[in-house]
């Protein structure tokens, strides 16, 4: 191999890296077993509260 391809494909290495180097990470961060307890009761009492609002107003536009 000649010098003018090793530089070339060093170059090629190295832009390699330093593209893999700043990517966004993919792996997420880790939520605690009672966090996501948490999160998960948090969410069902949004939900049945928007459920019963969501009752609440139909009653009331159909009375009207």
């Amino acid at each position: 191999m000649n010098k003018k391809q090793k530089m070339i494909k060093l170059t090629a290495k190295r832009t390699k890296a330093r593209k893999n180097k700043h990517t966004a990470p993919t792996i997420k961060k880790y939520i605690s077993k009672s966090d996501r307890a948490k999160m998960l009761a948090q969410e069902e009492a949004e939900a049945a509260l928007k459920a019963t609002t969501d009752q609440h107003d139909g009653a009331a536009t159909q009375t009207q």
